[in-house]
């Protein structure tokens, strides 16, 4: 969610700092600010909005140092206000958070007792003013940090850094990401190794109550016990340019047009041809362990939820196991019946968001084995699962998923074939059969992104609608899901998705000429029972868009627009029509003039629940 940035070396902090701050636009903000030690006092400078204000906040009033913190926020405690922004100070420190402080309230009311004075609504102040009394009574600044948090309870992550040590910038996390990178004269500290690329690509993930000192020469890392520890070096792979536009209007669309080498990327090197084998060497299984598997569990939140709603269709027909697909936020507060023989699938692009990765924790207290699904390298979903499958995506910047759900469902599906090779429900021609499936799908979203025109042309006869209802059956239901969470996401427009079938159970009252219906209609079993729910649509006069397979004509002739995807087998036709909804998202959010990249109100990694 929020975005942290720390920087200490020979260099002038500013630029560095807001450097990075733009890097992690992409996650969401409504203020921003940095903090920087200059002359010997922490200056502090903040702005609500965008980044071009803190910008111009700067111009007016310049700063220069060696040392600095900055921080990009989403408003959890306290409306967006120059007063509610990060850095935060306490006398000599200043500190930036993310995270939420559960137990806030009461150590703000004994904080004011103690006679500290507050400033903002944040919960943020309080763990600023706890560094600041235990510095009071004589403690270093990693003292006073490691005191601090041991008093707090939530999720955090925090930079901070202090006057009377002028070379010293403290890092400490738990529940929120936090990571570190080493130069040959200076170091730097984000949440997201994004903003680090520009200067290096060997980067260390702080781990579950870790605290670590940072100076120009050398990075120290306490465990939550307070043990020095050494912790390994990560190389990321991609490179920052990935992050760019590369002349596309937004992140989005870039993203969009990636899908095909996103999901090439997710396919290679891990299958076998001749023997129609998934090879998945990080999966942390044998093969005898995933020959027990008893049930499955897939959990994920927002559109990776959708993916593993994908996944339990996929797998229930390949590999005939039931699956339980739950949210992660629903899962964690309930006593599912996990049980020691279970596969406990996760999914999430960035390996941070809050709630699934406590389920995942709640998983492995009940003895499942966890496989993960996961876009980020070296993240807490994927140190801590027992196999992690990485979806090779790169940076996705635009906070709507896209080619971040392809790889998602790229990666089921190789885990699927490689469950059903290991189960015997696949034998090795049927195996060669569905590879050679999966490595046709990226020739078709080309295919798909080459006829953008036509969804262009449906958007313009669209956009002006404010309720949408997306129909689908069988494994497109959950991709209606989908292409009605992007349209609302981005284009703030009003969208459901729904199950076909329960249309006449209550949306069909809502359905009139002023009311687009989306109809998903592959050639499948369950086509003709979609033609029967498109009759009743149209029979109450609403507008259709129809996403049918090529060759198909009976719904052409019914629909008021149509848009035809390559004929699939059922199972791969996920892909092909979620990539066709973001375009429609994408262009009727443009056409209404809003921000696709940075929607209102979102966070492209929710690390709080």
């Amino acid at each position: 969610m929020c975005g942290i940035i720390g920087y200490v070396g020979r260099q002038d902090a500013v630029p560095i700092l807001m450097d990075g701050l733009k890097r992690l636009e992409y996650r969401g903000y409504d203020s921003a600010g940095v903090a920087v030690l200059q002359q010997g006092r922490i200056e502090v400078r903040r702005s609500v909005g965008k980044l071009a204000n803190l910008d111009r906040v700067l111009a007016e009033q310049p700063l220069s140092g060696k040392i600095g913190i900055g921080h990009t926020r989403w408003a959890t405690h306290g409306k967006p206000s120059e007063q509610n922004a990060h850095p935060h100070r306490s006398d000599h420190c200043v500190l930036v958070h993310n995270g939420i402080i559960e137990n806030y309230l009461a150590l703000k009311q004994q904080l004011q007792d103690d006679g500290f004075h507050f400033e903002s609504e944040t919960d943020t102040e309080v763990v600023a003013h706890l560094i600041g009394r235990h510095l009071k009574e004589g403690r270093t600044l990693v003292e006073a940090v490691r005191a601090a948090t041991q008093a707090i309870r939530g999720s955090y992550a925090i930079a901070a850094v202090c006057e009377r040590e002028p070379d010293t910038l403290v890092a400490a996390r738990s529940g929120c990401p936090l990571v570190v990178g080493r130069m040959n004269d200076s170091a730097l500290v984000a949440s997201d190794a994004l903003a680090l690329l520009a200067h290096t690509r060997e980067v260390t993930y702080l781990e579950e109550g870790d605290v670590a000192v940072v100076t120009a020469s050398d990075v120290r890392i306490l465990d939550a016990n307070g043990c020095s520890v050494v912790r390994p070096v990560s190389r990321i792979t991609w490179d920052a340019t990935a992050a760019e536009k590369s002349g596309y209007p937004h992140f989005m669309l870039k993203e969009i047009y990636e899908q095909p080498q996103a999901i090439r990327d997710t396919l290679r090197g891990r299958y076998t041809f001749e023997s129609g084998e998934a090879d998945l060497p990080d999966i942390g299984l044998t093969r005898e362990e995933f020959a027990a598997v008893g049930r499955i569990w897939i959990v994920a939140c927002g559109t990776s939820w959708h993916a593993g709603l994908v996944g339990k269709y996929l797998f229930e027909e390949m590999i005939k196991t039931p699956v339980q697909v739950d949210i992660g936020s629903e899962f964690r507060y309930r006593d599912p019946l996990v049980q020691k023989d279970d596969l406990f699938i996760t999914i999430s692009q960035s390996g941070e968001t809050a709630d699934t990765l406590a389920a995942m924790r709640e998983a492995k207290r009940k003895g499942a084995r966890v496989v993960s699904i996961v876009n980020v390298v070296g993240s807490t979903l994927a140190r801590e699962s027992d196999g992690v499958l990485y979806t090779r995506c790169g940076p996705e910047i635009g906070v709507a998923s896209t080619k971040a759900f392809s790889g998602q469902l790229t990666a089921l599906y190789l885990l699927a074939l490689h469950l059903a090779r290991v189960r015997g429900v696949l034998n090795e021609n049927d195996g060669r059969v569905w590879l050679e499936r999966y490595v046709a799908l990226p020739s078709c979203v080309e295919h798909i992104l080459k006829r953008e025109a036509e969804i262009v042309a449906i958007a313009k006869r669209y956009a002006g609608k404010r309720n949408f209802l997306y129909l689908g059956r069988g494994i497109n239901y959950p991709i209606a899901l989908e292409g009605a969470l992007k349209l609302k996401e981005i284009s703030y427009v009003h969208a459901e998705g729904y199950a076909a079938g329960e249309m006449k159970h209550g949306p069909i009252a809502l359905i009139d000429e002023d009311m687009p219906v989306v109809v998903l209609a592959p050639r499948d079993r369950l086509y003709e029972k979609t033609v029967s729910n498109l009759m009743e649509v149209k029979a109450r006069k609403a507008p259709v868009i129809a996403f049918v397979s090529e060759g198909e004509r009976e719904l052409g002739r019914e629909a008021d627009a149509v848009f035809t995807i390559p004929d699939v087998p059922p199972l791969l036709t996920p892909i092909l029509y979620a990539v066709a909804l973001q375009l429609l998202a994408y262009h009727i959010a443009v056409m209404r003039g809003t921000d696709v990249d940075q929607p209102r109100n979102l966070a492209k990694s929710v690390t709080v629940e």
